[in-house]
């Protein structure tokens, strides 16, 4: 013990040196870098030279340009219009551009060259006419324009210009320095104090050695009588019995539980190829449940609505409002799948399918017709699928089990009323009350269905 106490006291003089050596060299260091700091400092506070003359008010411009024009126009990017960037200086004609946008339509119908080139440049597009605009309104958007459009190379430029500033500062600074002495002093004072307690224990292991080995000893007699205790237990029959015995029963009953949840899927939410949200779409928009799952009403599948479908709506609305005037992501995946080109909005010929992960799946066993619950029956959506309008990603809601299914058909009461086919039913029950003949072809027995499964 002595040996290590000596040792670290010569550890201790070694690092008292290296702190001294450490302190000297950050402070050459700092001195070093003042010049370059200084120099770095005053070449970031130059102001950029250059800015066009803006006609309008550019910040009552942004708000009429992100409320009318960025469904359809980005600042350097063509989606469904022209971008917009460079606009100004391409036509260089103020009192041009106001009627343009005020109603582009009757630009177009009046024969005006310029016009019904755009017109016929982007496939036909009519642009959405802004009667409600002053001429002030549009000349605040033109502002908005120049000045964004002139904004972005700047702002590229500057970043670039402060990112290798930033590369250039090899510097330290005096918070640097200042923390670099405080962790120092406080390695100090840690030092001086297990110096101070190794040398307190040494003085405890000489005065009191005989005593801890006196403790020890009795601990493991302790630990010897722990282990006889168990021993008497073991020898206990009765106690082992009942212990084994609670034992079985609670492996059972885990054993139960597990089997009986096999192939139980509530809750199931897998990861599907696009974030479709049926909160979105079903609540905010209140489409029908039937306009995409159309397989609902007639068959015994609701089937996956194709990309079709999709683009009734999403070959107009394509949120770029809420992407800086770029395409939803979302989106994009379906034009993918399709090689749709919206710029062009035309088809290619290289369509691929979207690889959907199916959620609700019943067994081989099981015969499950839509048709029949939600035409005949007359069962809302929500009634197995819960509120699927509220769901932003679709997970399993009910348990599909046969004792859940059979459950429900005690429970639901049959509406027959005004209902053909429970008419032909109750028609069939009616002939048998009074004895008449009731072939297989009156209960149905010439559906296809009944046969070809």
């Amino acid at each position: 013990m002595r040996n290590f106490s000596s040792d670290f006291r010569r550890l201790v003089r070694s690092l008292m040196i290296v702190t001294a050596i450490t302190l000297g060299t950050s402070g050459m260091v700092s001195g070093q870098g003042t010049p370059a700091d200084s120099t770095q400092a005053a070449g970031a506070a130059a102001p950029a030279a250059g800015g066009a003359a803006v006609n309008g008010d550019p910040v009552a411009g942004e708000a009429l340009y992100k409320a009318n024009c960025t469904s359809c126009h980005a600042m350097n990017k063509r989606v469904l219009g022209p971008a917009l960037a460079g606009v100004n200086q391409k036509y260089n004609d103020e009192a041009y551009l106001i009627k343009w946008i005020k109603n582009a339509p009757a630009m177009v119908a009046s024969g005006d060259e310029r016009a019904v080139k755009i017109y016929e440049e982007y496939n036909k597009a009519a642009m959405t006419p802004f009667p409600q605009f002053s001429d002030d309104d549009v000349r605040n958007i033109l502002a908005y324009i120049q000045v964004e459009g002139d904004k972005k190379p700047e702002a590229a430029a500057t970043g670039g210009a402060a990112a290798g500033a930033e590369s250039a500062d090899t510097g330290v600074s005096n918070f640097m320095i200042i923390g670099l002495v405080a962790v120092i002093l406080i390695a100090f004072l840690v030092i001086l104090v297990l110096n101070r307690v190794i040398s307190t224990l040494e003085r405890l292991l000489l005065n009191k050695g005989e005593a801890i080995l006196a403790e020890e000893d009795e601990v493991e007699e302790e630990a010897k009588d722990k282990f006889a205790g168990l021993k008497r237990m073991a020898k206990n029959k009765k106690l082992v019995f009942f212990v084994v015995l609670g034992f079985v029963i609670l492996l059972a009953s885990f054993g139960t539980v597990e089997m009986w949840n096999t192939g139980v899927h509530t809750g199931y939410q897998p990861v599907q190829p696009i974030k479709f949200s049926h909160q979105l779409h079903a609540g905010t928009n209140q489409i029908d449940c039937q306009y995409c799952h159309s397989g609902a009403w007639k068959s015994k599948n609701a089937t996956i609505p194709s990309l079709n479908v999709c683009m009734n709506c999403h070959k107009y609305v394509q949120a770029t409002e809420k992407y800086d005037g770029e395409i939803s992501p979302e989106i994009k995946k379906i034009y993918t799948a399709l090689d749709y080109n919206p710029e062009t909005q035309a088809y290619g010929d290289n369509p691929r399918p979207i690889e959907w992960v199916r959620i609700h799946n019943l067994p081989d066993l099981a015969y499950f017709n839509h048709s029949q619950h939600v035409k005949v029956a007359g069962i809302d959506c929500q009634k197995c699928h819960g509120p699927i309008e509220t769901m932003e990603e679709v997970y399993q809601y009910s348990p599909l089990t046969m004792k859940w299914c059979i459950n429900c058909h005690k429970e639901t009461e049959v509406k027959h009323e005004g209902n053909a086919y429970y008419d032909k039913v109750i028609a069939a029950h009616d002939q048998i009350k009074k004895g008449e003949k009731v072939t297989a072809a009156v209960l149905g027995g010439l559906e296809c269905g009944k046969c070809h499964y």
